[in-house]
């Protein structure tokens, strides 16, 4: 999936694993990939069971559902498509699915990414906007073969706008149409988060409390970690040119999750020009401000997912009035200066999470 690139280092490996004292639990860690990207499981089980291929099941599911790369999902059905498709379900009936959350039907996942995109694009005014596909490939971001545009054309992009607003998608019951042809549907900005709170649910179910999950750097934690402490997460330095080791701030994360987006790794150059992987649907351009990187803390991931693609897109300023204006959000933002440095920016919540604050 693209759009959002995860800027989350998970740190605690380097530092929970190395010398334990005697009385550190030893975790379960489980590593595969899925998304285009990886994912790495930490859990406490004294059991020490292997919940893997459950996990991949999962996660193949979602695949099948949400993933842009795959031409039978039913996002690409969707987005091919200008004819209505059946889902097989309505959104009331997934509240009935979700009694049985280890027999649920397909298009269960499509849909309850349906509905929190809707969610956030309502909540931030159209910032979060899963419509603007046709931008994304155009600018050679999207599922399309990836290439630079080399010349801008304002009238193509202004007619791609056109196709952006999730007020174009209606779904009917079960069936799932568009206003107008050429509309798309792309939930990379919110679905590696929701992959890494149906893992955590997953975990949950089978009676697991202590967890870690990360998928392309999107973070959910829950309990304590294997030294009975927060879990350490850092975020990256925003530079291209620094390692993904290289870790800008180290927090402690309990029964919280984190997110980041950035665009100083995912963008090209054109005749000197930068284009970013973050497109704005108000404008239909690889948006351009001084935010580096917006890191959303909430208590589940699919939010703060979303939001940090809307951070991105309102730039900093407004994406702070928007934190601040939302109950159980915190963010770190970090913000380029006029002589080529960065500072940094964060909510009051912040603070007592960042280890060198303690």
């Amino acid at each position: 999936m693209r759009w959002i690139f995860g800027c989350v280092l998970v740190a605690f490996l380097l530092s929970a694993c190395r010398d334990e004292p005697a009385d550190v639990v030893r975790p379960v860690m489980l590593e595969g990939k899925t998304m285009g990207t990886y994912y790495r499981v930490t859990y406490l089980d004294s059991l020490q069971r292997n919940w893997q291929p459950g996990i991949d099941s999962l996660l193949v599911e979602l695949n099948q559902e949400v993933s842009t790369y795959i031409d039978s999902s039913t996002i690409s059905r969707f987005n091919r498509s200008d004819d209505p498709i059946d889902l097989g379900l309505s959104f009331e009936e997934i509240a009935l699915s979700s009694e049985a959350p280890d027999k649920l039907p397909f298009n269960y996942h499509f849909i309850k990414n349906l509905t929190a995109a809707r969610e956030w694009y309502r909540q931030t005014g159209g910032a979060f906007d899963p419509t603007v596909m046709p931008l994304v490939n155009y600018w050679g971001f999207g599922y399309a073969p990836k290439r630079p545009v080399e010349q801008v054309d304002s009238l193509i992009v202004d007619s791609l706008r056109q196709l952006v607003g999730m007020e174009k998608v209606r779904l009917d019951g079960a069936v799932l149409g568009k206003s107008q042809a050429g509309v798309q549907l792309d939930f990379s900005a919110l679905a590696k988060g929701y992959g890494v709170d149906e893992v955590g649910f997953f975990l949950e179910r089978q009676g697991v409390r202590d967890y870690l999950v990360d998928i392309g750097g999107e973070v959910r934690a829950r309990g304590l970690s294997p030294r009975g402490t927060a879990w350490t997460v850092g975020i990256n330095t925003p530079d291209p040119r620094a390692s993904t080791t290289d870790v800008q701030a180290a927090l402690l994360l309990q029964d919280r999750s984190l997110a980041t987006s950035g665009n100083y790794r995912n963008y090209y150059e054109v005749a000197g020009r930068k284009y970013a992987h973050t497109i704005s649907p108000f404008t239909g351009f690889p948006e351009l401000s001084t935010l580096l990187s917006a890191s959303v803390f909430a208590p589940d991931c699919t939010t703060a997912d979303a939001l940090a693609t809307a951070c991105m897109v309102l730039g900093p300023e407004k994406a702070l009035a928007l934190i601040e204006r939302l109950p159980g959000i915190e963010a770190y933002f970090i913000v380029s200066a006029q002589d080529g440095s960065y500072e940094v920016q964060y909510t009051p919540g912040v603070k007592p999470w960042l280890l060198d604050s303690h």
